[in-house]
C-alpha cells in the first residue's frame, strides 16, 4: 500500500532535489523521511529499526556528495531504506520486498545509485576501496568513495583484511563506521568493547572538538603545515586514549566520535572530509530504531517486526482457532538444549545469529556451552574444529548462504580431520522477501562434493530432531542438517529420539509408472501433489531420501528397477544438487530404460517474493509437479476415476 510522503519529501525524486535546499530544512527532511519510513514499512512489512538509525546520515551523505558519479556503498543493506527512498524510488518503495517489486537490500541492475549490491555484510570497504583504486587508476582524483559500515558488520575478517589493504593505497577512501552497538542481536568481542572505551571517554571527547578546531587552522596555512598538524593530531589522540589509535595505525585518519543524529553537523564534517586526501574513518554513533521508541528500546524485536500498528506499536501476528507447528529454527533451539542437558559434550556456535538460529535458548540455559561469535563465519567454523579436536561435539549454526564464506573452513579445517562438527545449516531453500542473496541454493550441492561429509535434510520437525540427535553419536564426522525458514507441518513435534541410519531413505507411499524422489522439507510438496494426483486417478510412489550423501543405493535400485520415470524435487539448485546425484547413479549402474525429470533451482538468479510464489515461479510447489506427472506418457487407472 502506497502512503503520502511530507511536505518537503514528497518534492524529492533525486539527491538534486535534496540539494535545493538550506541545510536548515534537512531536519524537517529527516523528520518526514523516518516518518515515511515508519508509514510503509507499518504496513507493508521489511526491515525497520536500521534505517531509522541511519536517517540524518543518509541525508546528509546525499546532500554533500555528488552521487551517483561519488561512490557510496552500503553495507549489508538493512541500513538502506532512506537511500532507496531519495534515489528515485519513494513512489516504489510500498513494493519493497514483494515478489516483482523493488529489493530490499541495493541493487546494481535497480539503479546507478546502488554501486554495488549487498546482502551479506562486511564487503563495502573491500567494494569503496576497489572502486577508489580504480577511480586514481584513471585519473579521477575529484571522485569520493564512501563505505557506510556498521560497527556489528566490522567484526568480519573481510572488513579487518580491507581496512589493511586500504592503509596503504592512499586512495580516496571515506570508511564511516555506524556505531549502534547492534547487529540484529547486540554485538559481541573486544572491537564492540574499545568502540565503548572511545565513545565513553571523557577526556578524550573533552579535548577532541577543541584539538580539532586548532588542527584546522594549522592545516589551512600549507603543505608542511599540513604534515605537521596530521603528527600532532596522531599524537594527541595516542596520549588522551591510548586504545584510540587502532584505525591509525592501520594507517587512517581516525575522526570522531560525534553525534550521528546531528544532520547539520555532520554535513559541515563531510564537506570537510572530502578536501582531505588519503584514507579516512568517520565514527558515528547512532541509536538502532531511532525515532520510534519501541524500536529504540527492544532494538532485536525490531530488527525486522513484520506488520505492526504504527501508533499503538502492536506486532500484527495471524490468529489461530488452534496450536500451529512451530518454526524450524524454534525445533533447533529447543532440540539442541534437550541434547546437551544428556550430552555434557554438546556446545553451540553462531556468527552473531543468535535470536535468527535460536541458539539465544541455549546461550540463556547453558551461557558457558553457547557462543555468538560475531559476524564470522570463517572463525566459527575452525572455531568449531578446535573444540572438536577436544572431544566436544559443536554444533555450528549458520544459514546456508552464509556457510558459502567459511566453505575452505569446512574443507580444510573439519573435513579433512574428519571432526565430528555438525554444521545446522537455517534458511536452507528459497529464503522469501530477502531474495537472491539469501536464497540457501548451493548447499547440497557444495557440501556433498566434499569427502568425509554426511549431507542430510529432514522432511518434517521429527526428522530434524532425530538427525540433530543421530548427528551427535560417537564418531560421526563432519555432518551437514538442512533445513527452511519458517513454520514446519507438526503440531506434535517433540516426540522421543531415534537414531537415523546414516544413508537411509524411507518410503512415503508406494505407487505406480512414476517415483517422486524428494529431500528435505519440500517433500510436503510433494505429499500435496499426491494427494491431488490421486483423486485424478494418478498414483505415483513418493520416496524421502533424507541422505544426499551418502545415498540409499538400496532404494535407488528399487525405484530404478520398479518405475519407468522418476522425478526428483529439491529446494535448490538443479547443477550438482539430489537430481544429480540421482543421475551419476543411474549412469553408474547403467539403468538405460528410466526417463528422469528434475525439479529444483534453474541455472539463474531467483529473485525475491514469498517462498510458495517462488516454489511455483521455479517449478516445483504442488501444482507444478503435479503437471509434471500428468505431462508423462502413463495413463490413469480409470475405474478410480468413474467411482
Amino acid at each position: 500500500m502506497q502512503v503520502p510522503a511530507g511536505e518537503l519529501l514528497s518534492k524529492i525524486a533525486f539527491p538534486s532535489d535534496l540539494k535545493q535546499l538550506t541545510e536548515d530544512e534537512l531536519e524537517q527532511v529527516c523528520n518526514e523521511l523516518r516518518q515515511y519510513i515508519i508509514d510503509v514499512v507499518s504496513v507493508n512489512g521489511g526491515h525497520f529499526a536500521a534505517s531509522l538509525g541511519t536517517v540524518e546520515l543518509t541525508v546528509a551523505l546525499q546532500y554533500v556528495l555528488n552521487t551517483p558519479y561519488d561512490q557510496l556503498v552500503w553495507d549489508v543493506g538493512h541500513q538502506a531504506y532512506g537511500h532507496k527512498i531519495l534515489t528515485g524510488r519513494r513512489d516504489t518503495f510500498h513494493t519493497n520486498r514483494i515478489h516483482g517489486g523493488i529489493s530490499g537490500f541495493p541493487k546494481r541492475s535497480e539503479s546507478v545509485y546502488d554501486t554495488f549490491g549487498v546482502g551479506h555484510s562486511s564487503t563495502s570497504i573491500s567494494a569503496a576501496l576497489g572502486m577508489a583504486v580504480a577511480s586514481q587508476y584513471k585519473g579521477e582524483t575529484d571522485r569520493q568513495h564512501v563505505a557506510v559500515i556498521g560497527d556489528g558488520a566490522m567484526t568480519a575478517g573481510m572488513a579487518f583484511e580491507a581496512l589493511n589493504h586500504a592503509g596503504i593505497e592512499n586512495s580516496n577512501l571515506l570508511v564511516i563506521l555506524n556505531d549502534n552497538n547492534m547487529s540484529i542481536d547486540p554485538n559481541v568481542g573486544a572491537l564492540k568493547e574499545y568502540l565503548t572505551d572511545i565513545t565513553t571517554s571523557k577526556p578524550y571527547n573533552r579535548f577532541r572538538d577543541d584539538i580539532a578546531n586548532v588542527l584546522t587552522k594549522i592545516s589551512s596555512i600549507g603543505p608542511d603545515a599540513f604534515k605537521i598538524a596530521k603528527k600532532l593530531e596522531k599524537s594527541i589522540k595516542g596520549t588522551l586514549l591510548k586504545r584510540s589509535n587502532f584505525f591509525e595505525a592501520l594507517k587512517f585518519r581516525y575522526f570522531g566520535p560525534v553525534d550521528g543524529h546531528d544532520v547539520k553537523h555532520l554535513v559541515k564534517l563531510l564537506q570537510d572530509l572530502r578536501n582531505i586526501p588519503g584514507p579516512k574513518l568517520l565514527h558515528c554513533i547512532t541509536v538502532k530504531g531511532k525515532g520510534y521508541a519501541l524500536a529504540e528500546k527492544d532494538q532485536t524485536k525490531w530488527h525486522a517486526p513484520g506488520l505492526f500498528d504504527k501508533i499503538t506499536g502492536e506486532i500484527k501476528k495471524t490468529k489461530y482457532d488452534k496450536p500451529q507447528p512451530p518454526k524450524y529454527q524454534d525445533v533447533f533451539g529447543h532440540t539442541i538444549i534437550e541434547l546437551a542437558e544428556a550430552n555434557s559434550k554438546i556446545m553451540g556456535i553462531t556468527p552473531a545469529m543468535p535470536s535468527g538460529c535460536s541458539l539465544n535458548l541455549m546461550m540463556k540455559a547453558m551461557p558457558n556451552r553457547a557462543f555468538d561469535v560475531g559476524i564470522a563465519e570463517q572463525h566459527a567454523v575452525t572455531f568449531s574444529a578446535g573444540l572438536a579436536t577436544q572431544g566436544l561435539t559443536p554444533f555450528c549454526n549458520i544459514y546456508s548462504s552464509f556457510m558459502q564464506r567459511a566453505y575452505d573452513q569446512v574443507i580444510h579445517d573439519v573435513a579433512i580431520q574428519k571432526l565430528n562438527v555438525v554444521f545446522c545449516l537455517d534458511r536452507a531453500g528459497i529464503a522469501g522477501a530477502d531474495g537472491p542473496t539469501h536464497h540457501g541454493a548451493y548447499d547440497l550441492a557444495y557440501m556433498r562434493s566434499i569427502p568425509n561429509m554426511t549431507v542430510s535434510a529432514p522432511m518434517n520437525e521429527e526428522e530434524l530432531r532425530n538427525l540433530m540427535y543421530t548427528a551427535q553419536l560417537d564418531n560421526m564426522g563432519p555432518f551437514s542438517i538442512r533445513y527452511p525458514r519458517g513454520n514446519g507441518v507438526m503440531v506434535d513435534w517433540q516426540r522421543p529420539f531415534k537414531a537415523i541410519p546414516v544413508g537411509k531413505g524411507r518410503k512415503i507411499c508406494d505407487g505406480e509408472d512414476v517415483a517422486i524422489l524428494s529431500i528435505g522439507t519440500i517433500g510436503n510438496e510433494v505429499v500435496k501433489a499426491t494427494a491431488m494426483l490421486n483423486e485424478e486417478g494418478y498414483y505415483p510412489a513418493h520416496y524421502d531420501l533424507r541422505f544426499v550423501k551418502p545415498l540409499d543405493e538400496a532404494l535407488l535400485h528399487e525405484v530404478f528397477s520398479k518405475y519407468g520415470h522418476v522425478i526428483t524435487v529439491e529446494d535448490g539448485c538443479l547443477e550438482g544438487g539430489m537430481g544429480s546425484a540421482v543421475l551419476e547413479f543411474m549412469a553408474d549402474n547403467k539403468y538405460h530404460a528410466t526417463t528422469v525429470v528434475r525439479l529444483g533451482m534453474p541455472d539463474q538468479v531467483i529473485e525475491h517474493g514469498e517462498q510458495p510464489e517462488l516454489w511455483a515461479d521455479c517449478g516445483y510447489d504442488a501444482a507444478s509437479i503435479a503437471a509434471k506427472v500428468r505431462a508423462l506418457d502413463i495413463k490413469r487407472n480409470k475405474h478410480t476415476i468413474a467411482s
